[in-house]
């Protein structure tokens, strides 16, 4: 249950709409319902902002549909994650509502369409090295947007062609917070924490060839950059880093503007 869900309910009891036993009743499930194979944190939203997110890979299909359905029954937005094409198949013929793409992997479930976020409002930045790394690149940048948030794209801008990253120096210098995609080296992430003065989340990528090690150098890279201001999430996490950006937009937007 989230928030306005909460007040609603509270209203109704207040006029008189819903008994005080009735409304228990909807309430008795928080703060987790046991499904056996999964307890679901219903109270999630309430603490957080944000309803619980299913990392949908290494469920089995029923798994994963039976607790979207259950997430949806309680929320107005669901997020799943890491869904493989034929998981969001078996999930959207039990959820017709439900939204796959498969470049991300994100499965959303969302009623209404949410305010589209003011044009002068803070952004992100998602920057990626290369195309090989729009997987990750897009479940940060489409998680950020499901959230809510102003979302801008620069991808393949990684420093074998440094002149396109800097093709893009209006758009850095005035993103909020910047995410830094990158694989094989993972060098992308300490040059744009040269060049910006606001926080940067580098997000290794699983891209590269053997010496890589599966995005370990590009990790190891980014935990030992030089530039200051810069975070890193794990390997191929561009979900957490939207969250972690997500939350520094929500500080932004709080902050009280100068009347000069």
């Amino acid at each position: 249950m989230d928030a306005d869900k909460l007040r609603d309910l509270l209203g109704e009891v207040q006029a008189g709409q819903v008994s005080v036993d009735a409304a228990f009743e909807r309430l008795r499930s928080l703060p987790y319902e046991d499904l056996g194979y999964a307890r679901l944190d219903l109270h999630r939203a309430l603490r957080q902002g944000l309803p619980e997110v299913v990392f949908c890979q290494g469920k089995t299909n029923e798994h994963a549909a039976a607790i979207l359905e259950r997430l949806w029954q309680a929320h107005d937005r669901v997020l799943g994650t890491r869904a493989a094409p034929e998981m969001a198949e078996f999930i959207r013929a039990r959820l017709p509502d439900a939204r796959y793409d498969p470049l991300s992997r994100l499965v959303t479930l969302v009623r209404g369409e949410p305010p589209a976020p003011a044009e002068a409002a803070p952004y992100a930045l998602v920057a990626s090295a290369g195309t090989a790394d729009l997987p990750v690149a897009e479940e940060a940048a489409q998680t950020l947007e499901f959230l809510g948030d102003r979302v801008l794209r620069a991808y393949d801008v990684g420093v074998a062609g440094l002149h396109r990253l800097l093709n893009r120096r209006a758009d850095l210098e005035g993103a909020a917070v910047v995410i830094s995609i990158a694989g094989m080296e993972g060098a992308l992430t300490s040059v744009i924490g040269g060049l910006v003065a606001c926080p940067v989340i580098g997000v290794p990528t699983s891209v590269g060839y053997g010496a890589s090690f599966g995005g370990l150098a590009a990790l190891l890279a980014m935990l030992n950059s030089c530039a200051t201001g810069v975070a890193v999430v794990n390997i191929d996490n561009g979900f957490g880093a939207a969250v972690f950006a997500h939350r520094i937009l929500e500080a932004a937007a709080r902050a009280p503007t100068s009347t000069g």
